[in-house]
């Protein structure tokens, strides 16, 4: 089934309540209660599930009033058949933070808006009812404010994914956002936009990371991105080669997670100004490679066996993609190899533990092409926290979340 047909799947689903109120004649309070009647209707075992997710986070939320931004709305418009497929069960939330939380305006809502009517004219009207329906909800998720700052956007799709898990038909994940992940194994905020390699090393720590691997569970599933690179408020914007270095780098991520993917290249900014929409207190802002550097994190657990400072055979590929990416920096100025333990080591090993294990993660570095000269490496002893996240999602992290994060490795590439 096409992206157009699918989306329009899920839009008939909630569709229905504008041409009810019209086919009835009745006056109703509340003027979305006509998608009542879904909650009634159970959809078939061979029913298929699309989930919408839509970007809260402040890089895709107008700051000032007048300006322009994303408007995920018109995507109805283009994505919309005429000759639409049996309805959908649909999902529409809001995910933001570095949990990729989500905020579901519709939870897995089920509509077979055919079956439900089988008159050609009416079903012609739910048709022509949808497109304003979707919008009414993508607006509502539009609106809803992360409650952290940052955001993850593999978070988010595995939220997406979970959502999916037990749909037996076909399973649409729809991702409405700019593709700026401010945190996770695809922080963006020191990636060099337009380098392949760039791209190599980030989808080889994503992936190369076992049990603790960040990719989600995508099998089976069709993911479409939508918007990727259409920032608003303080976000710089990004250029067609950017635009074009994200889509491949999701759709890379996405493909390398077990999914189908794609990624829609037509603009979704508003031609309008919008209202000013507050983000989130403490956002980071990801400036298309401004920044002098750049921080990857891995795991020490994805590194070491425990208790050994020797790297994993199988973890020098991943070390090598970083390497490369080092080695291929412009203006390349050093690499600072900081390594952490968690506190459930001996006080007096630990500083000697860091140091032995940031040692060896230099010396894979030196031996696949980065100046020895260029490589310092650091023995930090137990980790202050994780990096990235604020203070509040580190409290709502279980203790050997907490464990995961301090043991790692930060390998951070400055430029001069």
């Amino acid at each position: 089934m096409s992206a157009a047909r699918r989306l329009s799947a899920a839009v008939a689903v909630v569709g229905v309540l504008t041409a009810a109120t019209l086919l009835t004649g009745c006056e109703e309070e509340d003027e979305r209660a006509g998608c009542a009647w879904t909650k009634t209707q159970a959809p078939t075992a061979e029913a298929g599930n699309t989930v919408v997710l839509v970007d809260g986070s402040a890089s895709v939320r107008v700051k000032k009033a007048g300006a322009r931004g994303p408007d995920y709305g018109g995507t109805a418009d283009e994505l919309l058949d005429k000759e639409d497929e049996q309805g959908e069960t649909v999902s529409i939330g809001t995910f933001g933070g570095p949990a990729g939380d989500v905020v579901w305006t519709v939870r897995e809502r089920p509509g077979d808006w055919k079956e439900s009517n089988d008159n050609p004219r009416n079903q012609e009207l739910n048709r022509q009812a949808a497109n304003d329906c979707l919008r009414e909800d993508l607006a509502t998720a539009q609106r809803e404010r992360p409650v952290d700052g940052g955001t993850d956007v593999l978070a988010a799709l595995a939220a997406g994914a979970e959502t999916l898990s037990d749909t037996k038909g076909d399973k649409h994940l729809l991702v409405l956002s700019d593709g700026l992940s401010t945190t996770g194994c695809a922080d963006l905020r020191g990636a060099r936009f337009g380098s392949p390699q760039d791209i190599k090393s980030i989808v080889s720590v994503c992936a190369a990371r076992g049990e603790f691997s960040e990719l989600p569970r995508l099998s089976g599933v069709k993911v479409t991105f939508v918007g990727l690179g259409h920032s608003a408020g303080g976000q710089p914007s990004a250029d067609r080669a950017q635009r074009e270095w994200l889509r491949k780098l999701w759709t890379t991520l996405c493909e390398r997670a077990g999914g189908t993917c794609e990624a829609e290249d037509s603009s979704v900014m508003a031609k309008s100004p919008a209202p000013a929409r507050p983000g989130s207190p403490g956002e980071p802002v990801v400036r298309y490679g401004d920044s002098r550097s750049r921080t990857i994190t891995l795991p020490g657990a994805a590194l070491f066996d425990p208790n050994s400072p020797r790297v994993r055979r199988g973890a020098v590929p991943t070390l090598a993609d970083v390497a490369a990416t080092a080695r291929t920096t412009p203006s390349l100025d050093r690499v600072v190899v900081n390594g952490y333990v968690d506190p459930r080591g001996g006080s007096g090993n630990d500083r000697e533990l860091s140091q032995g294990r940031a040692e060896a993660v230099r010396e894979v570095l030196v031996d696949h092409g980065v100046a020895a000269s260029r490589v310092t490496a650091h023995g930090q002893g137990r980790s202050p926290g994780c990096p990235g996240t604020e203070e509040t999602a580190a409290v709502d992290m279980t203790r050997e979340q907490r464990w995961q994060c301090d043991r790692r490795v930060d390998i951070e590439i400055i430029r001069k």
